[in-house]
């Protein structure tokens, strides 16, 4: 099941999610183009879950782990990585912005991230393993979407053996799906985020951050029904 539109109109210009989206794939290609090397620019600028949690720096040219938490949410470890990311930012973002406005959504964004880097150093405290990905920023982003448009239709790719079909599904289905898919695989693979792969936690926490926050971010603005 691949999302790839909603039918929710937005009545402003979303600059901010096309920003973020670009700086992400301008960051991805720089990575993939860079004479140092993926690996020596994931452990310097990557969010490392032991560092996080003592603010010391695990390896000598790393950044500050303060300035981590944000320099890792624009690297990806490949390019579906960064292409999920980006299609769902894609989908969703443009109403919590629209929502929001632009300045509120971008800190709204950037909580969710940060929210989303504790939640994984917190599982897996004792990690030097960096992590990488927007995926807990943009995962605030579903959990508010799941607020806020539970019924607004997603166009979804449905695989079907041989055939695909494009059917509307309302987000409440679509998010609701891929949040327990998070759920499930975060309590499965539990003490194995240390060594490395998907940062299973960091996904739940953005999203229950996007889910128990966005009202508070809508504290004064006019929101259009």
């Amino acid at each position: 099941m691949i999302p790839f539109k909603d039918d929710n109109p937005t009545s402003i210009f979303p600059f901010v999610t096309i920003g973020i989206i670009a700086i992400n794939i301008l960051v991805y290609i720089w990575e993939i183009m860079s004479p140092a090397g993926a690996e020596f620019i994931v452990y310097k600028y990557g969010a490392i879950p032991l560092g996080l949690l003592s603010f010391e720096r695990t390896q000598p040219l790393q950044l500050h782990p303060a300035l981590t938490i944000f320099s890792s949410m624009f690297l990806h470890g490949g390019l579906l990585h960064v292409g999920g990311n980006m299609l769902y930012l894609w989908i969703f973002g443009n109403n919590i912005e629209d929502v929001l406005g632009h300045f509120r959504f971008l800190i709204f964004y950037l909580m969710a991230g940060i929210a989303a880097a504790y939640s994984h150093a917190i599982m897996a405290s004792s990690s030097t393993v960096p992590m990488i990905g927007a995926s807990g920023a943009v995962a605030g982003v579903l959990g508010a979407y799941l607020i806020l448009f539970p019924r607004a239709r997603v166009h979804t790719l449905i695989f079907l053996v041989f055939f695909v079909e494009v059917v509307k599904i309302p987000a409440l289905i679509v998010i609701g799906f891929w949040a327990i898919i998070q759920l499930v695989n975060g309590l499965l693979t539990q003490g194995i985020a240390a060594k490395g792969g998907v940062a299973w936690f960091a996904h739940i926490g953005g999203f229950l951050t996007g889910i128990l926050t966005i009202k508070l971010w809508m504290l004064g603005r006019r929101v259009r029904k």
